[in-house]
């Protein structure tokens, strides 16, 4: 899959790309289904809520479960990614679902990946890619990611890391660099049906508010990076960013819906 010249040059300007439809309702159906199972393991894998106990999120999925691993390896998520970066050398950072689960899921911070991916894993350069796959209908009320467009072209973003609020550690951006930002640019609430795709990059300053309603929000996440761009530490666990910098090589475009028969 290609992304056309219009939507390349809307992620270069906005730092965020909304593709709606990208994976059909059946796909969809496939990745909800380990879920339950997935979330209910007491692993490490699975950070949780400070209150509630519910999954925040699940990581390590393309090593847990059959359906994420060919997910992790989809050629509509791999082929835009080689084309943004123009790199077919990218290895699997981390997978994962980010859950807000309904009248319970939490803020994430404003932050950018970044910030977590130089400090604490010595990434030298923002290439990484955010991959995302809409596992529910979002909406407003329940928890939508918030991007402000053209964050990804500041420099020398101030973050600091966060241990205290949140059960997930976070590089978190304060709020006057918050609200510079966000009068330079504006914020881009992400909505869509189940199966809308979102890609953006390691410098885009993004949150979530919390999810008072009753429907769940879970979004796949897969991150992929240039093998050239490495870790050069592992001071976190390997779920948080894996080892592995074998080069990822696309599936069949069939392969989810192979996966079931």
């Amino acid at each position: 899959m290609r992304l056309s010249d219009d939507q390349l040059a809307r992620y270069h300007k906005d730092g965020v790309l909304v593709l709606p439809g990208l994976f059909s309702a059946e796909e969809v159906e496939v990745l909800r289904r380990p879920l339950a199972r997935l979330f209910a393991e007491d692993v490490p894998e699975n950070f949780r809520e400070m209150v509630s106990g519910e999954v925040r999120t699940a990581m390590g999925l393309h090593l847990r479960d059959e359906t994420y691993a060919r997910v992790s390896r989809h050629p509509r998520l791999v082929e835009p990614a080689w084309q943004i970066l123009n790199d077919q050398r990218l290895y699997i950072q981390q997978t994962k679902v980010n859950a807000k689960i309904a009248f319970t899921g939490e803020v994430w911070q404003w932050h950018y990946d970044f910030a977590t991916h130089h400090n604490e894993d010595g990434v030298p350069e923002p290439l990484a890619l955010n991959l995302y796959i809409l596992l529910d209908e979002v909406s407003e009320f329940n928890g939508p990611l918030w991007f402000i467009r053209g964050s990804h072209t500041a420099r020398d973003v101030p973050a600091a890391l966060d241990t205290g609020t949140t059960s997930y550690p976070l590089w978190c951006v304060d709020r006057a660099s918050v609200a510079r930002l966000a009068a330079e640019g504006d914020i881009l609430s992400a909505r869509g049906l189940p199966g809308t795709a979102l890609i953006f990059g390691d410098r885009m300053v993004h949150g979530s508010p919390p999810n008072m309603s009753p429907w769940h929000r879970r979004i796949y996440s897969l991150i992929l990076n240039p093998v050239a761009n490495a870790l050069t530490k592992q001071t976190r666990s390997e779920h948080q960013h894996h080892r592995d910098l074998t080069p990822v090589t696309p599936l069949a475009d069939d392969c989810l819906l192979e996966a079931v028969g």
